[in-house]
């Protein structure tokens, strides 16, 4: 670094240099003057001359002093930026910044130092710019070189600032490169790593090759192997000869006992005449298993008669895990006809209505509700147990009479549970579908052995806002309802079809467990109130058996209906609806009118009336030929075990009793 000069003598040398010399006034008299007077009175016209002089002089001096001030601060400006110090370069961008800001600095200048109160001003002439000092006025150049000498001070004062900011950065700067170095010293023991990895990779490629080499060597011996399997094939083609030799002479043996054989067939007519007083026997044994078989039918429906055309079973569904515990005289369940080893058939449920109470303040006593059933499923029920009691009805319909079972009941009271059964492919919670088509084919297969032949077709549907949808629909058609409508069969047919619906032939449980899995994913479901998935819609699996027995020249058909009807709740005017609400007002509407269409399907069927209101719904509509007096139907009313569905539990039970006390008729078997 350059060594810095002394700002005085910088300001100094600026002052001799620029600073042009002022010559003082001449008092001495011009050429050509003539004095007419004396000395003594060239001195006498002199002195008030000279007086006049020095007081313009002292005016001078004052003003010159005052006006010089800013020229000198203009001056030192110019003069700092010509000997800015030199700043040493430094890399990196810390230093450029700190440079940046030096000059910065250098440039904008230092703030001008007031005035002192005793410097002498440069005369201001006409409001012109301030003339420069006389060079006789050395009080007013010593006053402006104080001025710049201060302004110099604080300049050196902020240079000083500066350098020591600069080598802050310096040092900055210098830890950073350390840093780096360390980095560098990091990378380069990581680029040693990489490289000892490469050297490995090429000891692991010397050593692939080397293997390579190896299965060289063994694809020579496996072909070496392959030739002397070609020669032992030689080998073997020429045995295959010497057996086909040996064949011909068993051959020839065989010819001779033909030849003995054809003795012995006076001993086989004998047997033949035996064998046929056999079939003769076999075809009484027949016809009296036959008779039998007749007579077990006409049985079992004598005893589903007595049992009743028309069933209505109750099922309360237990408790679920995160819902309060009912208080224990809530539901009970009295013993049956027969003693406690009797199954149940009556229900009793408990309600305290808070709306009522005593003169004396205190809350009425609870009303107690009793409702008797063909059978009543306590919570603890499994759903074999419930199985055992419809097996024999399920079991009608191979012998060619309509049956329907039905399970109603709110939202969340196990309907779906009780036909389809839980999530999962668990055997001790499978529904009542997927166990009647197991009953119904191991049966058929047992009947087989006595001539009948059986074959299943299933459909299933859903009955959405009075929209029929397949529920087995695939690709483009899934979740079209509008295609789908019920039709006759054919002119004059009392069966009825859905057009566009798919109709499955099953023969397997595997086949129906897929056929339950692809409608489980196409129902309507929603969320409500009462569960997080409700079915919103009638669910219908209809399995169309036909018999034939080829032997005897006898034909059946029916069919068996098991509906997952929707939720029956009542609908709540109070409530405001939203959008959503809405949709699942249309819902309940649809779902409450064709339950009550029901009810009066099957209160009319049991009043003989002449008009069945079949066509007011479209599930009565799709079902009638399993509801009339040829069919037998089974009610499955499902409550909820908790305190706060009481009323809808009532609702629920009431129609369930209604239904329990209609008689339709007798059924009659849909034999060709």
């Amino acid at each position: 670094m350059e060594p810095q000069r002394s700002p005085l003598l910088e300001v100094r040398g600026n002052i001799e240099l620029k600073k042009p010399l002022i010559k003082a006034p001449s008092r001495l008299p011009l050429p050509g003057t003539r004095f007419k007077r004396g000395p003594d009175q060239m001195e006498d016209a002199l002195e008030p001359e000279k007086k006049r002089t020095r007081g313009l002089d002292t005016v001078t001096k004052i003003a010159t002093s005052q006006s010089r001030a800013p020229a000198i601060t203009a001056r030192t400006q110019t003069q700092n930026q010509i000997t800015a110090p030199k700043v040493p370069k430094k890399t990196g961008p810390r230093c450029s910044t700190a440079i940046a800001m030096v000059l910065k600095n250098q440039k904008s200048g230092p703030a001008v130092p007031a005035q002192k109160p005793g410097a002498a001003a440069p005369p201001m002439v006409g409001g012109r710019k301030p003339t420069k000092r006389p060079a006789w006025d050395l009080k007013g150049q010593l006053c402006d070189l104080n001025a710049e000498l201060k302004c110099c001070r604080e300049r050196t004062q902020t240079l000083a600032q500066e350098n020591q900011q600069l080598q802050d950065q310096l040092r900055e700067a210098q830890q950073q490169a350390k840093a780096r170095g360390a980095e560098c010293r990091t990378l380069e023991g990581e680029l040693a790593r990489v490289q000892a990895q490469a050297e490995q990779g090429q000891q692991e490629l010397g050593s692939l090759r080397a293997r390579v080499l190896e299965l060289e060597e063994q694809q020579c011996t496996q072909e070496g192997l392959l030739r002397e399997l070609q020669k032992e094939q030689l080998g073997l083609q020429e045995e295959r000869r010497g057996l086909a030799a040996r064949l011909e002479e068993q051959e020839r043996r065989l010819q001779a006992s033909e030849a003995a054989l054809s003795g012995s067939q006076a001993e086989v007519a004998s047997l033949r005449q035996e064998a046929t007083g056999q079939a003769a026997l076999l075809v009484e044994q027949g016809e009296r298993l036959h008779g039998l078989e007749m007579e077990r039918r006409r049985l079992h429906n004598q005893l589903q008669e007595l049992k009743g055309n028309i069933r209505v079973f109750c099922r309360v569904r237990p408790v679920l895990p995160g819902e309060p515990t009912p208080p224990p005289s809530f539901l009970l369940f009295p013993s049956g006809p027969g003693g406690p080893a009797d199954p149940p058939t009556r229900l009793s449920v408990s309600r305290c209505d808070e709306r009522r109470g005593t003169l004396s303040g205190a809350p009425a006593p609870a009303t107690r509700h009793d409702f008797s059933f063909d059978r009543v499923f306590p919570p603890g029920s499994r759903q074999d147990e419930v199985f055992e009691e419809i097996a024999m009805l399920v079991q009608s319909a191979l012998d060619g009479y309509p049956v329907c079972i039905f399970a109603y009941g709110q939202t969340g009271s196990g309907k779906t549970f009780t036909m389809e059964g839980g999530p999962g492919r668990d055997p001790q919670v499978e529904g009542l579908i997927p166990r009647a088509l197991r009953h119904l084919f191991s049966v058929a297969q047992e009947l087989g052995g006595q001539g009948w032949t059986y074959s299943f077709v299933a459909s299933y549907v859903e009955i959405y806002n009075e929209t029929v949808r397949d529920l087995l629909a695939t690709g483009p058609r899934k979740g079209q309802g509008g295609e789908c409508e019920i039709r006759r069969a054919g002119p004059g047919s009392e069966e009825l079809t859905v057009t566009n619906a798919r109709y499955v032939p099953v023969s397997c449980e595997k086949e129906v467990e897929a056929l339950l899995h692809l409608a489980h994913q196409n129902r309507a479901v929603a969320r409500t109130s009462q569960n997080e998935r409700s079915s919103r819609s009638h669910s219908v699996f209809q399995l169309q058996i036909s018999g034939e027995h080829t032997g005897r020249g006898l034909q059946c058909g029916a069919s068996l209906n098991l509906v997952d009807l929707a939720g029956s709740e009542r609908l709540d005017p109070s409530l405001a609806l939203g959008p959503g609400e809405r949709d699942r007002l249309r819902e309940t509407q649809a779902i409450n009118s064709s339950l009550s269409t029901l009810g009066l399907v099957i209160m009319a069927l049991s009043n003989k009336e002449s008009h069945i209101p079949y066509r007011n719904s479209k599930l009565t509509y799709l079902l009638q030929n399993s509801l009339g007096g040829s069919a037998k139907m089974l009610m499955f009313v499902n409550i909820s075990p908790l305190e706060e569905n009481v009323s809808e539990s009532l609702n629920s039970l009431r129609f369930a009793s209604k239904v329990n006390q209609c008689v339709i008729g007798t059924a009659q078997a849909n034999r060709k």
